[in-house]
């Protein structure tokens, strides 16, 4: 078996305050969540991607999300503070573990693959390229490298 690449930022901590773009996939990219319709490309969630959709919104510091037929974008905001005012931070890491293990749970099996892809996001520019990018993603969905018609 061969050996997974590390995906994280080894200088980075996961956990401290600022955003995150976050994919995750799912197993071997089965369009399974939602269907992209019309001209103004819509998003119908399945059976599934409706439990999904229910869970991404529990999600703490959830800024923005687009939930494509085979993959979900998403930015995640980790909020700062005094150390006395504010409970510990749970990090990306954690956040996407817990969604995934809710949704495995109440669907009863693991529809996502492992690990998940992130970027941390530097500075307003970049976040306000993400923003676009989750906002124009149903609109190029065919152009999408991870676009599959199974």
């Amino acid at each position: 078996m061969g050996q997974r690449k590390a995906t994280r930022l080894s200088e980075c901590d996961y956990a401290t305050p600022g955003a995150y773009f976050v994919t995750i996939c799912t197993k071997n990219r089965a369009p399974i969540l939602s269907r992209v319709v019309g001209d103004d490309a819509h998003i119908v969630p399945s059976g599934y991607g409706q439990v999904v959709e229910r869970y991404i919104r529990s999600i703490p510091g959830i800024d923005k999300y687009v939930m494509m037929p085979n993959h979900i974008h998403m930015i995640i905001r980790i909020e700062g503070g005094p150390m006395w005012a504010s409970a510990p931070t749970q990090s990306i890491s954690s956040r996407i573990k817990s969604f995934k293990t809710l949704v495995t749970k109440t669907i009863g099996v693991s529809i996502f693959q492992r690990s998940f892809y992130d970027h941390v996001i530097r500075e307003e520019q970049d976040y306000r390229d993400v923003w676009n990018y989750i906002d124009q993603n149903p609109a190029r969905w065919r152009e999408d490298e991870l676009y599959t018609n199974k």
